[in-house]
């Protein structure tokens, strides 16, 4: 395992988990103020960090730093996968009111997959683009799909990783 992977896989999980908690707050929030909050909130936010747990976890086990070309290919598909149905879809269930953090967690595993792809295309342990990409995820869960965003967003992406292929 190379340096790079092996200081990937020491801090991934719970960076994955701790960059997406800020986005789950409202959903988490929701849940607190419902009949059961007081141990359905907790229960339900743990269910949701589990699953990016997992998903560090998987990230950190299988990383190996791209070449330019493939980290090129990663953003690119990234931005791609913005405008599918899929990502709507996945975005849309993943700002609905669910009772199950482990759903919750899948859906907007989902809806953030592509912006996933882009931190570990580039650099997994850039803290500003880890910021980046919980704000972006963050807007999306608050704010309703628009397609002059949305495009706008997967257009970026797929100049991004046409600028990094280019270098």
């Amino acid at each position: 395992m190379t340096s790079d992977a092996m200081g990937m896989g020491l801090t991934s999980a719970p960076a994955m988990a701790a960059m997406m908690l800020p986005s789950a707050v409202p959903a988490i929030a929701r849940r607190a103020r419902e009949r059961d909050g007081a141990v359905g909130a907790p229960r339900f936010a743990s269910a949701y960090l589990s699953v990016w747990m997992l998903v560090g976890l998987a990230a950190s086990v299988i990383y190996r730093p791209p070449s330019p070309v493939l980290a090129a290919a990663l953003v690119v598909a990234a931005g791609l996968y913005e405008l599918t149905p899929v990502k709507r879809e996945c975005r849309r269930r993943c700002r609905e009111r669910v009772r199950s953090g482990t759903r919750f967690g899948v859906w907007c595993l989902g809806s953030s997959i592509g912006l996933m792809v882009v931190l570990i295309a580039l650099d997994p342990m850039s803290l500003w683009l880890m910021c980046a990409v919980a704000g972006v995820v963050l807007a999306q869960k608050l704010l309703a799909p628009h397609p002059a965003i949305d495009v706008s967003l997967a257009l970026l992406i797929v100049v991004l990783g046409l600028a990094v292929a280019a270098t």
